[in-house]
C-alpha cells in the first residue's frame, strides 16, 4: 500500500505544479512574485517550475527524498550510514589520541 500512496502523492504533486504554472499564465498581471504569494509557495520555486515547463513542456516530479527505485533509496541510506560511521570513527580516534597522551 505504501508504494501506491507514493505514486498518488507524486501525481498530486505534479498536478499542483502544473496548476501553478497555469495560474501564472492566467494571472500574469500579478507577476511571478504575486502568483507565488497567492499560491503559498516561494518565488524561486514558481520560477523554477515555469522554467522547467518552458524548456520541456513538463515538470519533473522527483524532488528531495524521492528516488527512482527502491535500490537507489537503499544506496542513499547506506551512504548516509557509512558517512555517519566514518564520523563516529574519527571522533573515537581523536578521543583515543587525547586520552593516550
Amino acid at each position: 500500500m505504501l508504494k501506491e500512496d507514493l505514486i498518488m502523492a507524486k501525481q498530486h504533486d505534479k498536478q499542483f505544479k502544473l496548476d501553478a504554472v497555469q495560474y501564472y499564465q492566467d494571472h500574469k498581471e500579478l507577476g511571478v512574485r504575486g502568483c507565488a504569494e497567492n499560491l503559498g509557495i516561494g518565488y524561486s520555486t514558481l520560477t523554477k517550475w515555469l522554467k522547467d515547463f518552458r524548456e520541456s513542456g513538463d515538470i519533473p516530479v522527483r524532488g528531495s527524498g524521492n528516488y527512482a527505485s527502491d535500490e537507489q533509496k537503499e544506496i542513499a541510506q547506506l551512504k548516509r550510514e557509512l558517512r555517519d560511521a566514518k564520523d563516529a570513527l574519527d571522533v573515537l580516534k581523536k578521543a583515543i589520541n587525547i586520552l593516550g597522551k
